[in-house]
C-alpha cells in the first residue's frame, strides 16, 4: 500500500478546488469515499450535524443529485450557469497518522460565486477529513465552516 504524504494531501486540497472551478463537478465526486459528507455548519464552532440543523450536510446521494441539477437542461436556474472562483491559503496538515490512516487539513478560503450580475463572495475555513480506500486517498468528511454562518444569504449554487 502506497501511503499519502503530506504534500500529496496538500495537493489534493488544490486539485479539488481546481475542478469546482472548471466545473468538472463528475471528476470532483469521484475524489470522495463511499460513506462521505459534505457538511456546512449553521452554527459558529458547531461540533455535530446530527443534533444541530446544518447549512448542509450532503451524503454521496444528496451530492450526485446536486451535480446533475447543476447539469441538467431544464435547471433554468443555472441559465447561464454559475461559475466561481476559490482563492486558497496553503493548506496545512492538522493530523498525519498513517498507521491510524488519519490524514486532516485545514485551510481558509475566499470563495466567489457570480451569475449574471449577481457575485457573493464567502469566507471559510475547510477541513478535509481523508481516508484510503483500494490505494488511492479520498475524502471521508469535507468541513465548511462560513466565517458568517449565522448570516442571512443567498442559496450557494456550486460547492465551497
Amino acid at each position: 500500500m502506497t501511503l499519502p504524504t503530506r504534500e500529496d494531501l496538500i495537493d489534493f486540497v488544490y486539485h479539488e478546488a481546481r475542478l469546482i472551478d472548471e466545473g468538472r463537478f463528475d471528476e470532483w465526486l469521484e475524489l470522495w469515499g463511499t460513506d462521505s459528507h459534505y457538511w456546512m455548519p449553521l452554527d459558529y464552532q458547531q461540533d455535530n450535524p446530527n443534533n444541530m440543523t446544518s447549512l448542509m450536510y450532503e451524503d454521496a446521494f444528496l451530492r450526485k443529485l446536486r451535480v446533475e441539477r447543476l447539469k441538467g437542461r431544464r435547471t433554468f436556474s443555472q441559465k447561464p450557469k454559475s461559475r466561481c472562483s476559490h482563492v486558497l491559503n496553503r493548506p496545512s496538515v492538522e493530523a498525519f497518522d498513517p498507521k491510524a490512516g488519519k490524514f486532516v487539513t485545514r485551510t481558509t478560503v475566499h470563495y466567489v460565486e457570480t451569475r449574471l450580475d449577481d457575485q457573493s463572495l464567502l469566507a471559510a475555513t475547510v477541513h478535509h477529513y481523508f481516508e484510503m480506500m483500494e490505494n488511492e486517498l479520498k475524502i471521508k468528511l469535507k468541513r465548511v465552516d462560513l466565517l458568517n454562518c449565522d448570516a442571512a444569504f443567498g442559496s450557494i449554487q456550486l460547492f465551497i
